[in-house]
């Protein structure tokens, strides 16, 4: 008899830091049913007695969405499939429903990748899911197939829709003008529907069929000038966008100058009366020079680190508790409360909440976007990538640098000087006596050397990121 456990083994689709990706060749039916099954299995969905299904806009995710409602119909577990939606929108609606959830996408990795995140009926599944799923041993079914999927149900949408309204009531937006950088973003339509009821105009821009893997830590050189190019042509209050599933933000201001994701992180918190925060040690290190938080715990990279540190906070009796990521998603650990209204917790990376903050609060002080981040201590971060860089290269590189001060100096003595601190939280954060930092780690979800910096000067911050990799990679000193 074959089981969930021998079909993953076998299978090179593993978990990264949100959820299991890889090649959508590898992704096939009986590898998706194989984690729909283990997962059901590790969470015990049977008590549930339904899941929730969501899917990203990839020409993929359909045939493997199918797949996963097969694994419920062989498991006897009522299928609630809400159609292409945003992450956060399928997650809020299992929250509100009390029932797991999975979601189809590959978010922001390439176009010939997919993926599958899972909800239990609190949350994002945690590392210790993540291992008992990977240990589940469930019998597979004889025959494995996708199945066609029903009409959506609407609820989901209505209510992540409302969740916005509700807690910006009237018409905050009006009189502004937004470019909305469409793609292929599944939060297409229902972002559109959000403006519109907040009162802004909102001009669609480059809106396409074929998927556009955009990547907000790693803002493509093209969509730099595209936003210059459209706030100089229609004189936008502001551009926005999100990556494929619509957990990440992109929000530039009246210029067409994308803000970086850690400092929408910290500009959103501080505008929602946040007082305890948890992002990744990658983030931009104005977090605590600002002053406004009364706590701040730094985390390894990815949401399920950010969770349990929003998690343990408010279980120390902290209040006003959220999180963010370097890329800007934005999550909600508990409930925020605003002249007599309160956002429910969204314990999951979301692109709207911080987008709409810093629009509501620009238009209400009537000022530019661009003026919101003027009092914040001047450090600026960038981040840059290798493609195709060996995962065991990527472990050995950073190796060689955790063990050796010498190796450090060597990488970078000509850039910021040699490091006078380590930090390995998550891969290899290095700073120098000037307190500029380089940060190394793999990807998590693709075969990639990721580089942060920081700086006192955003020219700076973002040649140093692209020196650091370009010294990595014509040079054997990752493999030495």
């Amino acid at each position: 008899m074959t089981t969930t456990r021998d079909i993953l083994d076998a299978s090179p689709v593993r978990f990264g830091t949100s959820g299991a990706r890889g090649l959508v060749t590898d992704l096939t039916d009986a590898v998706c049913q194989a984690y729909t099954l283990a997962f059901l299995e590790a969470i015990g969905a049977d008590a549930h007695g339904r899941v929730a299904l969501a899917l990203d806009l990839r020409p993929s995710s359909p045939r493997i969405a199918g797949a996963c409602a097969a694994a419920m119909a062989h498991r006897g577990i009522e299928l609630d499939h809400c159609g292409a939606l945003p992450t956060p929108a399928l997650a809020c609606h299992a929250l509100r429903e009390g029932v797991p959830a999975i979601m189809v996408t590959g978010s922001h990795i390439p176009f010939d990748r997919n993926g599958i995140k899972f909800y239990r009926a609190d949350g994002e599944i945690s590392k210790g899911d993540e291992a008992a799923i990977l240990a589940a041993r469930m019998p597979m079914p004889a025959h494995s197939r996708a199945v066609a999927l029903p009409e959506p149900n609407p609820a989901a949408r209505a209510a992540y829709v409302a969740r916005y309204l509700e807690f910006f009531p009237g018409a905050p937006l009006a009189g502004m003008h937004l470019g909305f950088y469409e793609h292929s973003s599944v939060a297409r339509d229902v972002l559109r529907e959000i403006l519109e009821g907040l009162g802004a105009r909102v001009t669609t821009l480059e809106r396409t069929d074929r998927f556009v893997p955009i990547d907000t830590e790693a803002v493509a050189d093209e969509d730099v000038q595209r936003a210059r190019a459209w706030s100089a042509e229609y004189g936008f209050d502001a551009i926005l966008s999100t990556d494929g599933d619509a957990d990440r933000p992109l929000l530039a201001d009246e210029r067409g100058e994308w803000l970086r994701g850690d400092v929408l992180g910290i500009l959103c918190a501080r505008e929602l009366g946040a007082r305890a925060v948890a992002t990744p040690v990658s983030s931009n290190t104005a977090l605590e020079a600002c002053g406004a938080f009364a706590r701040v715990v730094r985390t390894r990279i990815g949401s399920p680190f950010v969770i349990a540190a929003m998690q343990e906070l408010a279980a120390e009796g902290c209040d006003g508790v959220v999180g963010y990521e370097a890329n800007g998603g934005f999550l909600v650990g508990t409930p925020l409360r605003r002249d007599g209204r309160v956002l429910a917790a969204l314990p999951t990376r979301d692109a709207v909440l911080p987008m709409v903050t810093l629009l509501t609060a620009a238009r209400a002080r009537g000022v530019p976007l661009s003026q919101l981040a003027h009092d914040l201590p001047p450090r600026y971060t960038a981040s840059d990538r290798l493609r195709d860089f060996p995962t065991a290269d990527a472990a050995a590189l950073l190796h060689r640098l955790a063990a050796s001060a010498d190796a450090r100096a060597e990488l970078l003595a000509d850039l910021c000087g040699a490091p006078v601190t380590l930090d390995q939280t998550d891969g290899v954060r290095m700073t120098a006596a000037n307190g500029e930092i380089v940060h190394l780690r793999p990807s998590g979800n693709a075969p990639e050397l990721r580089c942060y910096a920081e700086a006192a000067d955003p020219a700076r911050a973002e040649w140093l990121a692209r020196s650091c990799l370009q010294s990595v990679a014509r040079t054997s000193f990752s493999r030495a």
